[in-house]
């Protein structure tokens, strides 16, 4: 994926200057190695930091090395000032984590009390309103820190993404599908840009694409992915190549001063009678290069997808929180095999947007419900174009960051699973389960009125999701709590 950034890491050790500074080079060191046992890099700063001046050297030696991610290590109490200031004059994110005492027959001259340091770090961060990566207990041995380190790079890896992001967006919502329409303020609040276009810009763009040389590899390379099972309508191939070099070379010649992008793009009512197909197939080949293209025009749909990226590094997939499953099909297929109740689980569905490696097999087949809209039910034509199969079963996170009303913004996680269960439906679909997620839908996703999509990340990662929407400023966070935390507007006695 060339559409994410790589973290090149860096830490830097701080020393007290009334504490013995080896003490804090030598663990200083032990992390290194701690890391590098993991398989991790991190370029060790040789410059300790006992003042301002060593803080400005430090800072400029890891820049010069390239770093754009950067661990603070209190290897003893550590300078207050000095250490703070690093994050300051560091372009890029900063975790902070403090050295454990080793021996308890060394609790002299081997005593750094960076324990007690972290918190007097903590203190002057806020007063410098300095945002940092604290982690859950900061304080560790070489190998707790090199532990906390991985658990930073996807972190870090999101925070540098989001700072050279930019959404670009084709079409105004649909008619009567306001849903996932938000004020985008909050986007340039994260540092983000966002470029709106009209549906006619890219209609031209299309057009002008046509006879491209490329279209034949892209084609070849489309045809090799899906099989021949999966290549249903080998005629529709030009047109979805030839769309899919549009919005690549959109994204290049529009980044501009960017090195990431997104899109959010509008595909209904009037997008497949006049491009002649349905743009799913296509916007599920650029997520799985990371360059998530969000459905109807789904800003935060698309931000919340690349955070997932990120958080990842792998495909996401943005779908519909939406439809039950039937309760002759849970008593059938689920119950007594998994330990969910009914309303622990839905269906996530979208046309055929999630990528073919996530799907168990996939095919491209016409959109269903656009058919009957469009084409008034008849032998599909330009309604043609979705991915559709059952998602692949597995661990993944339901998760979204959303702008509300007032341009406030708020985020909810939910970890769970996607059943090994056949859906027996249509489009890119899987039926998912979620712990007390009736309790959820109820008091999250309706009470604090979020939109129907929710970003799919597949693997656990609720722990780097709550660290990045802490880090941005999101005080409302939301997760499916367990049934002895009532929600604020739970009724105790339901």
């Amino acid at each position: 994926m060339n559409n994410i950034p790589e973290v090149k890491l860096g830490i830097i050790a701080v020393s007290r200057d009334c504490f013995v500074i080896s003490l804090s080079e030598r663990r200083r060191k032990a992390v290194v190695d701690a890391c590098s046992a993991k398989g991790t890099t991190v370029y060790e700063a040789k410059t300790t930091v006992e003042n301002e001046t060593d803080m400005l050297k430090a800072v400029e030696e890891v820049k010069k090395a390239g770093c754009n991610a950067l661990v603070v290590f209190l290897g003893n109490f550590g300078p207050e000032t000095p250490e703070t200031l690093i994050a300051k004059n560091f372009d890029g994110p900063v975790m902070y984590a403090a050295a454990a005492e080793e021996h308890g027959n060394d609790l002299i001259n081997g005593r750094g009390d960076a324990y007690c340091g972290m918190l007097n770090c903590s203190y002057n961060l806020g007063l410098r309103k300095l945002k940092a990566v604290i982690p859950e207990y900061p304080v560790g041995t070489a190998e707790d820190i090199a532990g906390m380190i991985v658990d930073f790079i996807p972190v870090a890896r999101t925070l540098i993404g989001l700072a050279s992001l930019k959404i670009i967006t084709f079409g105004p919502r649909p008619q009567d599908f306001f849903a996932c329409n938000a004020p985008i303020k909050p986007l340039y609040d994260l540092g983000i840009e966002i470029q709106e276009n009209s549906e006619l810009d890219l209609l031209v763009a299309y057009r002008a694409h046509a006879g491209d040389s490329r279209i034949d590899g892209v084609v070849k390379e489309m045809a090799e992915e899906l099989g021949a099972s999966g290549n249903q309508y080998p005629d529709l191939l030009p047109r979805m190549a030839q769309f899919e070099l549009t919005l690549l070379d959109w994204a290049e010649q529009n980044k501009g001063a960017r090195k990431y992008v997104v899109f959010a793009d509008k595909c209904w009512p009037a997008f497949p009678k006049e491009f002649g197909f349905e743009p799913c197939y296509v916007n599920s080949r650029l997520a799985s290069r990371g360059i998530p293209v969000a459905c109807e025009v789904d800003i935060y749909g698309a931000l919340s997808e690349y955070i997932g990226t990120c958080v990842t590094g792998e495909p996401v997939t943005l779908l519909d929180i939406n439809n039950s499953v039937p309760a002759d099909m849970y008593n059938e297929e689920i119950k007594g095999k998994y330990n969910y109740t009914l309303h622990d689980t839905f269906m996530g569905f979208h046309c055929g947007n999630t990528p073919f490696c996530r799907l168990k097999s996939g095919a491209v087949k016409f959109q269903l419900i656009q058919n009957r809209l469009l084409e008034n039910g008849q032998t599909p034509d330009f309604t043609r174009g979705t991915l559709e199969g059952d998602i692949a079963p597995g661990k993944i996170t339901f998760f979204r960051l959303q702008s509300a009303a007032d341009a406030s913004l708020h985020a909810y996680i939910a970890q769970g699973e996607v059943l090994p269960v056949a859906t027996r439906s249509f489009g890119g679909i899987g039926i998912f389960a979620i712990p007390e997620m009736g309790r959820f839908y109820r008091h999250v996703l309706i009470s604090k009125r979020y939109p129907h999509h929710g970003a799919v990340a597949f693997g656990s990662a609720g722990k780097a999701l709550y660290t990045i929407f802490n880090y941005l400023g999101v005080e409302d966070i939301a997760f499916n709590q367990p049934k002895n935390m009532l929600y604020k507007d739970e009724n105790p006695f339901a």
